[in-house]
């Protein structure tokens, strides 16, 4: 059973970075396709950005673009979402996602294995 845990949310001041980490256990990293979602109070969970299993593909919703990385290091079983130039509108539980399909979507549905999901504040 694959088990995803996110970690490195907290509150920061707006310009600020922070970077999230997603450990995949149960399962090796490199045989799923991963992404990061969020879900502000309130509101649905949408897609921020996803990477695929190889040749890394990757992909990012237009409110993240060019401010957020997301990353993978497959020998220690970890995806990172590397946060920068951080605006309040970026308040959220972030939740790392996996599925064995070979490139990301951005559809909720699309994804088997889900976190727990990590606070992430930023104060204006």
């Amino acid at each position: 059973q694959v088990q995803l845990v996110e970690s490195g949310g907290g509150l920061v001041q707006a310009g600020d970075s922070l970077r999230l980490s997603c450990l995949v256990s149960g399962g090796t990293s490199s045989l799923y396709v991963m992404a990061w979602f969020r879900q502000a109070p309130g509101k649905e969970r949408v897609f921020v950005a996803s990477i695929s299993r190889s040749n890394p593909y990757l992909d990012y919703a237009d409110s993240v673009k060019g401010r957020f990385t997301i990353s993978r290091d497959n020998a220690k079983n970890v995806v990172y979402l590397q946060m920068n130039s951080l605006k309040p509108e970026d308040t959220a539980v972030y939740y790392c996602a996996a599925d064995e399909a070979l490139y990301g979507s951005r559809l909720r549905h699309s994804y088997d294995y889900w976190g727990q999901g990590t606070q992430v504040t930023v104060s204006s």
